[in-house]
């Protein structure tokens, strides 16, 4: 069926003018342009070149975020403003939304008297910044996924799309989709390889990297690195009594509170299978002690439940501040000692790492 469709369009294509192929010459370029990773590149294409084939005037594409189901504006070439950013669960839906869902294009000669499906005037905000009352909305389609949206608005040269613009904006909201799509697949692959799969936080190998960053970072413009080391409390009595299932939830909890306890610039990772460590560029040895101690409350005041029954958490934490000429396994070696003085002095609570009983 697929098959067929692309055959129609390519048929429609080489029929759109009497100079087709001019016009093929003219599409082949820009299907290169699109097959890549780089997404302003792909955008550039979608904003300037397609509306000069379709000959419209304006064009605006948005990228889908389905973890928070917002459609972000990526670019536009409008002389005014757009919605930045449109929610999939706004009611009514907007004529974008109605695409998404429909996963179809919706092609719109006359907006005031379209009827399927029936665009209300309390959801056309700009239309008075139109010359035309026609546009296209087109869903980007990847895999039988939507991950984008392309919008093309007030036909320069007569009042309606025909079957050679359907037939060009079908192929490029292929194109435009599947590599959208492929940005996405590695953007994923990407967070994969420096992730970790269980809590979102940076893996060990990412953590040795960024550390390794900080200290040239330090080495050429001065301060100094604070280090946490953080320990789940008896975790392996969680998972004897309860199961691993829920000791896996335990570290998520405990990654996710750790998290929220430290800043944008600061790095959260986990270290090991209990195990977690931060990274806090610049920071004073007294400004990460408060960071670290808001751990230990921000967890110990955070149960789980499991089975209707609560589980107590704890951690304990060590620490220290390094200078630009410390090792990377020096680092961690000291905040590490800090981290078993905590766990012998009674679990739940912080240790700093001294130099002089290093």
């Amino acid at each position: 069926m697929q098959r067929k469709r692309d055959n129609k369009n390519s048929e429609n294509i080489a029929n759109y003018s009497d100079g087709s192929i001019s016009l093929l010459e003219r599409v082949t370029p820009l299907a290169r342009q699109i097959n890549c990773l780089d997404i302003e590149r792909i955008a550039d294409v979608c904003i300037k070149s397609i509306p000069k084939l379709v000959g419209v005037r304006f064009a605006s594409l948005y990228i889908l975020d389905e973890t928070n189901n917002i459609l972000h504006l990526q670019k536009y070439n409008h002389p005014f403003l757009l919605n930045k950013i449109v929610s999939l669960n706004q009611n009514p839906p907007s004529p974008m939304v109605m695409a998404i869902r429909s996963k179809g294009l919706i092609l719109v000669g006359d907006i005031d008297t379209h009827k399927k499906p029936i665009i209300k005037k309390s959801q056309r905000t700009f239309a008075g910044n139109y010359k035309t009352n026609n546009c296209a909305i087109t869903p980007l389609i990847c895999q039988n996924r939507v991950v984008g949206v392309l919008n093309l608005t007030d036909k320069i040269e007569s009042d309606s799309f025909d079957c050679g613009d359907i037939a060009l904006i079908e192929l490029f909201s292929q194109l435009v989709g599947a590599s959208i799509g492929n940005i996405k697949l590695f953007e994923k692959i990407q967070r994969q390889a420096t992730t970790d799969g269980l809590t979102g936080l940076v893996n060990h190998k990412t953590f040795y990297e960024i550390l390794e960053k900080e200290l040239w970072r330090s080495r050429r413009y001065g301060g100094q690195i604070s280090l946490i080391m953080v320990d789940v409390d008896n975790l392996k009595k969680i998972n004897d009594a309860y199961g691993h299932r829920v000791g896996d939830k335990v570290i998520r909890k405990i990654g996710r509170k750790i998290r929220e306890c430290i800043r944008q610039i600061d790095t959260a990772a986990r270290y090991g299978g209990d195990e977690f460590a931060v990274i806090l560029p610049n920071t004073s040895l007294a400004d990460a002690t408060v960071a670290a101690e808001r751990m230990v409350d921000a967890v110990s005041n955070s149960p789980i439940t499991w089975k209707k029954e609560q589980i107590v958490l704890s951690v304990s934490v060590g620490l220290g501040q390094y200078d630009a000429n410390s090792s990377p396994e020096d680092i961690t070696n000291c905040s590490d000692q800090a981290l078993y003085i905590a766990k012998q002095a009674g679990k739940n609570t912080v240790k700093i790492f001294e130099p002089s009983k290093k």
